[in-house]
């Protein structure tokens, strides 16, 4: 505790110090700015299952044999490259409101399932099928940049909004005639910014329906980089 309260003295003391700085000292705020446009690399199918029945056991057991279902298709169908993950799994009390009243109508329970495999993967159509022939689904089809792709392009992406606030700073310094600035402060932030242009497929299969081959064509997405630098001069 007596350790506590004097951080807590530290921090009121420095806080004021630091509002005196930015008020006293000339500054130049920029910000730095980066973008790189590429494909993206990794494509995932987004499943999300739901049943509901009078017992929790009952609604568990279908909801586990629809991925066991899903999981023996892949790997029966030989997919390469490929990781089916389930989360999100959840049990809950299936709660009716009729006439202005709630009553309890047994339980429901929920599991999202992701198969994650390489935008490129001449397997895409086999997933597909594979999933159709699990059984009444749903499922978004998405592209992305995949976290090692983004965390590869990290330096490239820091270096190019670091560049990008120099060049903004010195040129704010020439037109006002100020002769030399250096940095007091660097913001940084913790990632790059990844927005998605990607087109994404909503589906609806069953496996009586008839198999046709997804529209695949992943829009070019972009990873953004911004930087806050102050220049005293």
């Amino acid at each position: 505790m007596k350790n506590y309260i004097t951080l807590l003295l530290a921090f009121f003391m420095v806080a004021p110090l630091f509002a005196q700085d930015n008020m006293t000292v000339p500054l130049i705020e920029v910000e730095g700015f980066s973008e790189k446009k590429i494909a993206p690399d990794e494509a995932t199918f987004q499943i999300n299952l739901e049943e509901k029945a009078m017992k929790v056991t009952d609604a568990v057991a279908v909801i586990n044999k629809k991925t066991q279902l899903l999981a023996d298709a892949l790997k029966k169908a030989k997919i390469k490259d490929y990781k089916l993950i389930a989360d999100n799994y959840s049990v809950d009390v299936n709660r009716v409101y009729r006439g202005g009243t709630q009553r309890d109508s047994g339980y429901v329970a929920r599991q999202s399932l992701r198969v994650v495999t390489n935008s490129k993967n001449e397997d895409l159509q086999k997933i597909v099928e594979s999933i159709q022939g699990s059984g009444d689904m749903s499922f978004n089809l998405n592209f992305r940049i995949s976290e090692a792709t983004q965390k590869s392009l990290e330096d490239e992406l820091l270096t190019a909004a670091l560049r990008n606030a120099e060049s903004r700073a010195q040129l704010i310094a020439q037109t006002l005639g100020i002769k030399s600035i250096r940095v007091h402060r660097v913001t940084l932030e913790s990632q790059p910014v990844a927005f998605a242009y990607a087109k994404m497929e909503m589906m609806r299969t069953s496996a009586d329906a008839a198999s046709a081959p997804p529209l695949l064509n992943p829009d070019e997405q972009s990873l953004q980089k911004r930087v806050y630098v102050k220049y005293t001069y």
